[in-house]
Formats: C-alpha cells, structure tokens, sequence
C-alpha cells in the first residue's frame, strides 16, 4: 500500500466512486470505505435518479421549477441549474457503465413518479436503485489500476499540510498515516445522531466534522429532512424505509381510523413534498392522539406491486405485512441532510484542495427541503465536476508530500459508555419534524459538555470514539443554528 497519494477520498458511496471514475487514470487514488464497501446510504436509495433525459413533455425548467418549490424556493439557483441541465450528461454514463434502468414493454427507459414531481422523471431499477448504481460504479473502479481501496477503515484525523494533506486511519486496531495533495470528503449523511433513521450505519456525520474542524465552513446543518413513511416497527433505530415510489403509484396514507386525511393539509394530497407531508403527520397525530399511520396500495395489481417494488414486499413479508393486502404502518422518521460542508459549484471548500460532495455537502440544490430522487443526481453531478476541477489544477501542487505527524496518546482511557446514547435521545426529543424550542435549548448545553469532554479528554482513538465526537459535533452545529 502506498502512502503518497494524489487524492485520497473518503467514502465508498456514489459520490467518492463516481470522483474516483472521472479523474486522470494516471492520478495515484486511495478511497477510504468505513466499513464494508457497499455499506453507504447511497446503496440504500429506493426510489431513483431524477432527471431530464430523452424526455418528451418534460424539460428542464420545469424539473428546475419543481426542485425550487420543493425547497421553498431557498435553493441556490446557480447550483439547481447545474443539477438539472447536466443530469442527462450523468444518467448516460450510468446506462454506459451497465446500470440496469427498468424498461417499459417496448423496450423504453420507464420514469416513475415522486411526490413535488409534475412529471414522470424518475429512472430507477425496481425500487433497489442506489444498490444496483453503487454496483457498477464499484465494479469500474475495482477494475481501475490506478485505484486503491481500504475496507473497514476508519478516518481517525486529517490535517492540512503546505502541501495538501496527511490523515490518519484506524484499521484492525492499527493506525496508519497517509499523505495526499488533494481530498475529497464523501463521507454521507448525519442520521446516527438520531435515535431512528432511515440512513446506515455509518452515517455519523465524520467527514463533517474534520471539514470543520479544518476550518471549513458548515451551513444548514438544521435543514434536515424526515421522510414522512418509514416503516413503523417501533423497535429498531435503523428504519425500514417505504419509498415515495409507493405514493407515486396510488398509495393512501391513512389515520389510525383509516382514513386520508392529506386533503386537510396540502391540495397535493399524498405527493406532496416531504416536509409537508411529515408535517400533516404529526399534527394529525397530535389531533388524534396516536401515532398509528398507514400507507395502502392494496387496491393495485397484486402481480405489479411484487414485480415494481420487489425489496419493500419481501422486507415487509419478514415484518409479518404483505404489501398487497395489508396496510403498513409508518411514522415519519429522520431520512437526509440537505445542509454540510459549505461548496462552490466544483465541490471545492474554502479551504485550498479539499473538495466535498454527496450529502455531507452543502451545493445548495435542496433549499429548504430535498425534492424526491435528486439526491443521487447531486452526488454524480457535483462529484465529476469536482474530478475535473481536480484534473486542471493537479498540475499547480508541489511533487512532494509532508508528512504530518499524529499524536500517540498515553494512557489514553475508553470513553464514558452513554454518550451516543444521550445525545441520540436529545436530539430525537427536541430537533424532530417540529422542533420543541426549549428542548433545544436545554440539549444544547449539554450536548457542549458531551462535545468538550470528547475534544478535550484522554481517550483512545477507535470507532466508538471517532463517532461519538463526530456526533457531538453534528448534534452541536445543528442546535447552535436553531436557538
């Protein structure tokens, strides 16, 4: 294994390895998984990539538009109409990598539906498309010789250097350092910092954290986004989510007493955005005083719901629900982070060579609230516009690397057992689809203890210490912003 290399990346989802596919083939590249390599909340991605591709009675501007008013029109508008004019550009490159976009009978790429969509503009394959895009990304760059690509290795530390970057890893509880002219953080979401959420494990917001404590600039941290129809088993933190495709397909969500009741809250009824519709919830929940919810699509085609939603019906066969009969309780729950590590159109940070991209990126495209499906789209548009950044500057750093070196703790002790606990449980009770104000206040200060004892203490750096400060850290930049 080298230990200089032109970029490291860090994050083995969409976003690093579509960076990774798109730079020179003779630039040295390692890419950092935290775990195993398709362990990501890319891979998790249900519903589809949005986008305007060959697409009669669809265009740009309208999908522009629709991005917009999902995001209450708080979008930067530079950045959304990058995203929607290049999807084409980016949804080609998937069909030429191999990914598998169901068809209609003629043979025809099928776009399905999402709620804040006028249009049918959604490419997916069945309702596993983040899974089969991560697939083939991962097959090129296995296949790239110029790449290597540490699995269940953890980013411990990163400092800037006068000639780019050196971080630390932790692997088998072993440390390695390794140096790098450029950086690209990809490192995913924030949802571990709650107690239920739909985002994988190793969501704990750490690239976040080392942009910020390089200096970086984090913006909107509060902006996040709870998917209104998480499978509701009460029971486990990582929820089953039930993709906005079902909606897109005629689903009803009903109230404890079976019945819809979006049309008292929005004229779009079950396709509103998100937001909207996770709040109907809760204030549906609050006038009734239940939290029982329910989507029903049993009405459709038994043989077309176990063909177009394959994953959602066996999933929920092992809940002890048949999608085609019954109706499946749901509940919102935390699902995406449209706010991050602050970027430019290129991806590029204020901090000289370190990029960012995915969803611990902030580009701006999301506003207020993420429209359905664009998530994918932003990964691989902003990440192969970063790649070529990337590309015309390689040639303006030195040739040689500094190599920093990390501190050894002594008698460095485990830290406190607890502490993500705790601050999973306040940020669940003060920061969820309507805040309570003065939760936040109070969780705020302790949250400030937690995050100085983690900064400040003499623990031992593992994974349970890397993700307990990435998550006091999280949980601080977001309720900071809120009181």
């Amino acid at each position: 294994m080298l230990k200089n290399y032109d970029i490291i990346i860090a994050g083995s989802g969409t976003a690093g390895l579509y960076t990774a596919i798109n730079l020179p083939s003779d630039m040295k590249i390692l890419i950092l998984s935290k775990r195993e390599l398709k362990l990501c909340n890319s891979a998790l991605a249900q519903g589809g990539i949005a986008g305007v591709y060959n697409s009669p009675g669809d265009n740009i501007q309208l999908h522009q538009n629709d991005t917009m008013i999902a995001g209450g029109f708080k979008n930067n508008t530079e950045t959304v109409h990058i995203l929607v004019s290049e999807a084409a550009k980016d949804i080609q490159a998937l069909l030429d990598l191999g990914v598998d976009f169901d068809k209609t009978p003629d043979g025809e790429l099928h776009r399905t539906l999402e709620g804040g969509h006028c249009r049918h503009r959604i490419f997916h394959h069945k309702d596993a498309t983040g899974f089969e895009i991560v697939s083939k990304l991962l097959e090129k760059v296995q296949s790239l010789p110029n790449v290597d690509i540490m699995e269940n290795t953890y980013l411990c530390n990163v400092k800037k250097t006068s000639t780019g970057f050196s971080a630390q890893t932790w692997k088998d509880g072993k440390m390695q350092s390794f140096n790098s002219h450029f950086m690209m953080l990809a490192t995913g979401g924030i949802g571990r910092v709650y107690e239920y959420t739909t985002n994988s494990a190793i969501a704990t917001g750490d690239g976040i954290t080392f942009a910020y404590e390089m200096g970086a600039d984090i913006k909107n941290l509060s902006l996040v986004q709870f998917h209104p129809t998480a499978f509701n088993n009460r029971h486990t933190r990582e929820c089953f989510l039930i993709s906005e495709a079902v909606r897109g397909e005629g689903a009803y969500l009903l109230n404890k007493d079976g019945e819809r009741f979006m049309h008292n809250y929005d004229d779009r009824l079950e396709l509103a955005p998100r937001d909207v519709v996770s709040h109907a919830i809760i204030l549906e929940s609050r006038k009734l005083g239940s939290t029982d919810f329910y989507l029903d699509i049993s009405r459709k085609d038994p043989e077309f719901l176990k063909n177009r939603f394959p994953m959602i019906y066996q999933n929920l066969l092992k809940q002890g629900y048949d999608l085609t009969k019954d109706r499946i309780p749901v509940f919102p729950c935390q699902h995406y982070l449209m706010g991050g590590i602050n970027v430019d159109s290129f991806a590029r940070t204020g901090i000289e060579n370190l990029y960012a991209a995915g969803e611990c990126s902030h580009t701006g495209v999301h506003g207020n609230n993420r429209l359905a499906s664009n998530s994918l789209l932003e990964a691989l548009v902003f990440s192969r516009r970063a790649a070529q950044d990337i590309a015309e500057k390689r040639n303006s750093v030195p040739e040689d690397f500094d190599d920093y070196t990390f501190e050894e703790r002594t008698d460095a002790v485990p830290i406190p057992h607890g502490f993500r606990t705790e601050i999973r449980h306040i940020m669940q009770s003060s920061y969820f689809v309507i805040p309570d104000k003065k939760a936040a206040v109070e969780g705020f200060e302790r949250v400030k203890e937690i995050k100085r004892d983690l900064t400040t203490g003499n623990f031992v750096v593992n994974p349970d210490y890397i993700e307990a400060k990435s998550l006091a850290t999280v949980a601080y930049l977001i309720l900071k912003e809120v009181i």
